[in-house]
């Protein structure tokens, strides 16, 4: 690839590598810039002590609340973003996301297009990351014009009785679409993979599923350790430049298209940076939008012990319900999803209970089974990201709060109704990315989004923003797969559209040059 690429994509997160993937087959030259390494594939990449206890892949950076007090925030800087370590639920949103839902606090706007709009583009995604599930057993499961392609992963015996334990209670398990070989990944090493780093070994990644693909082709180039710091527009509103650092150099490249794909909070951050005399608010911003609408997953980890329970399983996380995710179950406001945690073993919990032995805590955890209950964070604009230098200011105001405590409330009741006396429960914080969103929205209204409905700013016609930032709403599942099916409608839409258009105009001054 020689000379400036037709595209730049920074960052090779889920949206970045996606979009690559789909705009791959085009033949536009396609760089990709990845501020972090790939992760070798190394025995600590499965110590749990190292992880959880010694926060051996933690950043080493500081984010600052509003009030100056700094924290060490849970992000990653790698080939694959954070999907490098997530749980591999590929989930869809519900229909019922994409309109207006009231909430006990706040309400949930709707997309600026329907479920159906994207719902072909679901069905590629799933193929792409290889999803293992099954159909029919989650009554708020949307419509779906294809199944799966591989079936669900297997519960092990502990789990496949707690299942069943639910199902007596008249609750709705159904099985997780997961992203996962099992095989492949317990080849390796018996251990959960949530929170754990694929090096390869089996888990769908933005890495491995999208990006290999991409990288397949001999018009994508990836370049590591390449760190965006600036994006600079030219006389008119593009953006004609952009600038990294790499082995302490500064390099710049002027792409006809930029994707930004950095995360949530730090695409919103180089938004904000690259401000100028033009744009004094910061790039894509007319609408003061961006860093706004901060969300981030109300989310805890409930935990149910009981002496007569015997967990032996080594993955534990196959199944989810969502009995509580349209209404409270009486009729009321939603309440959020529920799933099963990778399994927590003594060297796990110890990372949260540094003073208790691991004795004590294996013969808890060896009694014990693990959920995740996970409620929508409402959009908020006073929730939101800031720049103050070079420090980024995080001011999460979370919402619907009272939500997630009924739901974990509910939990509890659950729990202790199918067999587990002693019931803990710890909300997760703001050192835990939980589904970070919503920074640079999108929507249909220039003054109160930054993004039209396929992602691209309406102040820059060829910057388009592709990672979870440009959610309008947190939902209440993962959103992984939901930001690889946008990825995949906008690659469509920018092939026929702005590439076209290009190649066009292209072939017509070629022929008035003849």
């Amino acid at each position: 690839m020689s000379g400036s690429p037709d595209i730049v994509i920074i960052g090779s997160g889920v949206g970045g590598a996606t979009v690559a993937a789909g705009l791959a087959v085009i033949g536009a030259q396609i760089l990709i810039l990845e501020a972090g390494d790939q992760i070798a594939d190394l025995p600590v990449n499965r110590d749990q002590r190292a992880i959880f206890q010694r926060g051996h892949f933690r950043p080493k950076e500081t984010w600052y609340e509003a009030s100056g007090k700094g924290f060490n925030p849970g992000n990653y800087y790698n080939v694959g973003g954070n999907s490098k370590f997530y749980g591999a639920v590929l989930s869809r949103y519900r229909k019922q996301d994409f309109d207006v839902i009231q909430h006990r606090e706040g309400v949930s706007p709707a997309w600026p297009f329907p479920y159906e709009a994207l719902e072909p583009w679901y069905c590629q995604a799933e193929r792409m990351y290889q999803v293992r599930g099954s159909l029919g057993e989650d009554p708020t499961e949307p419509h779906h014009s294809a199944a799966y392609e591989y079936p669900p992963v297997p519960d092990e015996a502990p789990i496949a009785d707690i299942r069943a334990r639910l199902k007596r209670k008249g609750l709705h398990p159904f099985s997780l679409p997961l992203g996962l070989d099992l095989d492949a990944w317990l080849s390796k090493a018996r251990t959960p993979w949530d929170a754990h780093p694929n090096a390869r070994d089996g888990k769908m990644d933005a890495e491995t599923a999208a990006l290999s693909v991409a990288l397949s082709h001999e018009n994508v180039r990836l370049e590591t350790n390449a760190r965006v710091t600036r994006l600079d527009t030219g006389a008119g509103s593009r953006i004609d430049r952009v600038t990294y650092v790499k082995n302490g150099e500064t390099l710049t490249v002027s792409p006809e298209i930029v994707i930004l794909a950095a995360g949530a909070v730090q695409s919103s951050v180089l938004l904000l940076r690259s401000k100028n005399d033009r744009f004094p608010k910061g790039l894509a911003n007319s609408s003061d939008q961006v860093g706004r609408n901060f969300m981030n997953h109300n989310a805890s980890a409930v935990i149910g012990v009981s002496p007569r329970f015997r967990n032996t399983s080594i993955y534990q996380k196959t199944f989810a319900f969502n009995d509580f995710y349209l209404s409270d179950g009486e009729g009321g406001p939603p309440l959020g999803n529920v799933q099963l945690l990778g399994r927590i073993s003594e060297k796990v919990l110890k990372g949260s209970l540094p003073q208790a032995p691991e004795w004590l805590l294996r013969f808890i955890t060896g009694h014990a089974i693990d959920f995740y209950a996970m409620s929508e964070d409402v959009p908020n604009p006073e929730s939101r990201v800031m720049v103050d230098g070079d420090r980024i200011i995080l001011q999460w105001q979370r919402t619907n709060w009272d939500a997630h405590l009924a739901l974990v409330a509910r939990l509890k009741a659950i729990l202790k109704s199918i067999g587990f006396p002693i019931v803990l429960a710890r909300p997760f914080d703001k050192r835990t990315p939980s589904h970070q969103c919503g920074t640079i929205r999108i929507g249909n209204d220039p003054a109160a989004a930054p993004l039209d409905a396929y992602c691209r700013s309406y102040d820059h016609e060829n910057l388009f923003v592709l990672d979870a930032s440009f959610l309008p709403t947190s939902a209440a599942v993962n959103p992984a797969l939901t930001i690889a099916a946008q990825a995949l409608r906008v690659a469509d839409h920018i092939a026929s559209k702005d590439l076209q258009a290009r190649d066009a105009l292209a072939d017509r001054t070629d022929k008035i040059g003849q």
